[in-house]
């Protein structure tokens, strides 16, 4: 009888188990290799932050290649936007080919890696940097925060400016003394030591907040309204960090990186978003990945930095990069207070001799492109760039204004306010409607009666974007003329009760490069012959009287170069 062997099966598993594992390894060295080989190489992570540089790391939406391969783009613009046609023609960099690993070497370790828990070198502490300061504006580096308070590490404090003109106390603006003494920084809001202070203080227990931090420094009082946040405080936050690229052009391309979070240090969520929703829109349309801390996120960052105990030392947050805007110390300016009232003209102050003539632009193009506005609108100012690179204002030049009427369409659109505050005499806005349409219908012109409760946010914003003449009651729905394009037409006509003004609108938009004037019933002003800012009594109310023949009559003479 012939007998079978037996197969070994117990030790065949053994040695496919055994073969799985060494593929397993092997590749795994292989891929560690490769990740090492490409970090090296710039490819893999973040690129290095430069200390001192306006560019800190490439904007989310450029492409991560060398900075001289990379092109500039609008802010939130990615391929196929409004303005992807007049980029720059690029080249492909193709990644290099990656090596197998030295058999006798191991795999190559990247310089930078570190534990991820841990943080970053600071021995020695960076010290602070003062990049710019307006009374109530600042872009600082190395910022460092501990239980709530504003670390300035500094050999020599006399360098700075006066704490009342970087940051106050966040509490609501009040009127006379003893408000502006209770707003006073304290060594609470805003403290300067030395750099052997700080190694006592906090050792190597500082963490890094990277990249670039817009914080807002007010009390829960004026954010909460679309004028105040996006053509206020947004406006200046804006205004102040453009400085850092004296080159942004008329379709809005800049070197500047969108900044990864701002910060509400004194706002719940609720407390800085509107009731029209436009805030939080604006402020993503802009800046899609940015991410928004409220008040609660910073008591966290106090809390955890400060110390309970001998066995919980005191640490500090080491904001990298901090654009801080503060409303209460704008208001201890020169230029703010009684003159504009506008809390970004003490920024501005400081800025219109660096700031590029198209600042504003990164902004608007991302708003008008998040709103679906059609790319030869956005670019109704890219005409008139010559003029105002040369030295020539166009506002106030009537040839200009003549030629604008010619080479682009007028439209007119009337933002109508209902309801028992600022709002027009009822028979006065029927007078009005029917002036503009005559008008409109004998010259050509476009008329949109705009309702804005009417429209989406979308349509609100494209009706602003092609808009050459705006007008309405002193109200919030002015504030779309800073979507409006920039032209030697571009007009704001501002209606008040007789005898009222306010300079909210008038001094954004003169500052665009707009020209505004003020209706008193049949009578206009402009500067810099404005009205004195005063509020009598109807100004708020539903009486206010506006004749029609008289602002259409205004509106013709401005289109046609008379005025």
């Amino acid at each position: 009888m012939t007998s079978r062997r037996q197969i070994p099966w117990g030790n065949v598993v053994l040695l496919l188990v055994l073969a799985a594992l060494l593929t397993t390894a092997y590749r795994i060295l292989v891929l560690q290799y490769a990740s090492n080989a490409l970090s090296e190489q710039g490819h893999v992570g973040q690129p290095n932050y430069v200390p001192g540089s306006a560019i800190s790391r490439p904007n989310a939406q450029y492409d991560h290649r060398p900075d001289h391969h990379r092109a500039l783009r609008p802010l939130g613009l990615q391929q196929g936007g409004i303005d992807d046609k007049n980029l720059p023609n690029e080249q492909t960099h193709p990644v290099p080919a990656v090596q197998a690993p030295p058999s006798s070497q191991g795999t190559p370790q990247s310089n930078n890696r570190r534990p991820f828990s841990q943080p970053l070198p600071v021995d020695p502490r960076p010290p602070t940097k003062l990049i710019r300061n307006a009374p109530g504006w600042s872009i600082m580096e190395n910022v460092y925060m501990s239980n709530g308070t504003l670390y300035i590490i500094t050999n020599d404090p006399s360098e700075w400016p006066k704490p009342v003109f970087i940051i106050n106390v966040a509490l609501p603006l009040g009127h006379g003394e003893e408000s502006d003494r209770m707003r006073e920084p304290t060594s609470q809001t805003i403290s300067f030591i030395t750099p052997a202070e700080a190694e006592t203080r906090w050792g190597d227990r500082i963490w890094d907040v990277e990249d670039w931090t817009f914080m807002i420094n007010d009390a829960p009082q004026h954010l909460n309204h679309y004028y105040h946040f996006v053509a206020e405080t947004f406006f200046g936050l804006w205004m102040t960090y453009s400085s850092m690229d004296p080159k942004i052009d008329v379709r809005g391309n800049t070197e500047l990186p969108a900044p990864a979070r701002i910060l509400f240090a004194h706002h719940q969520d609720h407390e800085w978003r509107d009731y029209s929703k436009f805030n939080h829109w604006v402020l993503h349309g802009v800046f899609p990945s940015l991410s928004t801390e409220s008040a609660e996120d910073w008591d966290g960052r106090t809390s955890m930095t400060s110390s309970n105990s001998a066995s919980t030392p005191s640490k500090a947050f080491r904001f990298t990069n901090l654009v801080l805007a503060d409303r209460s110390s704008s208001m201890r300016g020169s230029i703010c207070p009684g003159k504009t009232n506008r809390i970004a003209s003490e920024a501005w102050e400081v800025v219109k001799s660096i700031n590029s003539r198209w600042w504003w632009e990164p902004v608007r193009r991302s708003v008008l492109r998040f709103a679906g506005v059609d790319k030869a609108v956005a670019d109704l100012p890219v005409m008139w760039d010559g003029m105002w690179t040369e030295g020539v204002d166009p506002v106030a030049d009537n040839s200009a204004v003549t030629t604008a009427s010619q080479k682009m369409p007028v439209v007119i659109s009337y933002i109508v306010r209902t309801g028992p505050r600022r709002s027009l005499i009822a028979e006065d806005h029927r007078n009005l409607v029917q002036a503009l349409t005559e008008l409109c219908a004998t010259k050509g012109w476009e008329l949109n009666i705009v309702h804005a409760e009417k429209l989406s946010r979308e349509e609100q914003v494209q009706v602003a974007a092609k808009t050459t003449i705006t007008l309405g009651v002193h109200g919030n729905g002015l504030t779309h003329l800073v979507w409006m394009p920039t032209t030697p037409l571009s007009t704001v006509i501002e209606i008040f009760v007789p005898g009222g003004f306010a300079t909210d609108y008038e001094w954004t938009a003169r500052t665009l490069g707009i020209r505004h004037f003020a209706i008193w019933n049949d009578t206009a002003y402009t500067h810099p012959n404005a009205p004195k800012v005063d509020y009598p009594e109807g100004f708020q109310g539903d009486q206010i009287p506006a004749h029609g023949p008289s602002i259409a009559r205004l509106i013709q003479d401005r289109v046609e170069g008379r005025i």
